[in-house]
């Protein structure tokens, strides 16, 4: 099995400076702005497989 994708960025700042946390998985801290933040994966969407088309009549 493969590691976790890590964040690239913090979503605060913008900054790259990020560790691992300590509050547990997912749980990541940023050293520019000192904030500390958590990622979760709640699951897949049924329905971001279908594709509807809400233009009305094209015609």
């Amino acid at each position: 099995m493969s590691e976790r994708a890590a964040p690239f960025y913090c979503p605060y700042c913008g900054d790259e400076d990020l560790r691992p946390g300590e509050q547990g998985h997912g749980a990541w801290e940023c050293g520019a702005c000192n904030r500390a933040f958590q990622l979760k994966f709640l699951g897949l969407l049924a329905r971001g497989t279908q594709r509807s088309d809400t233009g009305g009549d094209r015609t």
